[in-house]
């Protein structure tokens, strides 16, 4: 953690040192301004006064690497630290070393607090993907058992189950069909006796 913090710091500089060399002339690597500037407003008003673009360009890097902090319109200063994407007040166009180290100190918790973020982010993920598999496992049984109800069963003919019943002796409802049908071909079959009766058998001869 203490190399990227020290890196951190390290990178701006390093760019805006090698931005300057390449672009200031020799003779503008000199003191440029007759009074040195207190802060990044006043060394960035003297660059615009640069003869040439070049100059300037190579003025306001320097700038840039010599203050970090930017003059706030209410007074005092503000640095703005882009990796945790936040600004922080200072009392100086540069962060004093106890400044410093709270920001590097909130710059380690930004970090902590990411790692935290992505590991609840995972897990919110995987909890996730387990609910889904447990519905889908829970719509394929649901969908199973419906299909074996739907597979039909051989009932018995109506017939077939009133004989069994009332050789069983089951009781039947007085005045439906299946009861009264015995008794009315029981008097159909006598009355037919008697409008039809048998014939008489010749007597046998001696």
């Amino acid at each position: 953690m203490s190399v990227l913090v020290a890196s951190r710091r390290v990178a701006p500089l390093l760019v805006a040192a090698a931005g300057f060399s390449l672009l200031t002339p020799s003779h503008v690597q000199a003191q440029w301004w007759k009074r040195a500037p207190v802060d990044f407003e006043e060394c960035a008003d003297a660059a615009e006064r640069a003869a040439t673009k070049t100059e300037k360009t190579a003025q306001l890097a320097d700038c840039n690497a010599k203050f970090a902090g930017r003059r706030k319109p209410g007074g005092g200063y503000s640095y703005y630290d882009f990796l945790q994407d936040r600004t922080f007040d200072i009392a100086g166009p540069n962060p004093t070393p106890e400044e410093q180290k709270k920001i590097d100190e909130s710059y380690t918790a930004y970090l902590a607090n990411q790692r935290r973020s992505n590991e609840a982010a995972q897990a919110t993920a995987r909890q996730q993907r387990e609910q889904q598999e447990q519905q889908v496992q829970q719509l394929q049984r649901v969908a199973l058992r419906t299909e074996v109800e739907r597979v039909p069963v051989p009932v018995e003919r109506p017939k077939v189950q009133q004989a069994v019943g009332q050789r069983k002796g089951a009781p039947c409802t007085k005045g439906s069909f299946s009861c009264e049908w015995p008794r009315l071909s029981e008097s159909l079959n006598e009355l037919k006796k008697l409008f039809n009766p048998a014939p008489s058998k010749p007597a046998k001869k001696g």
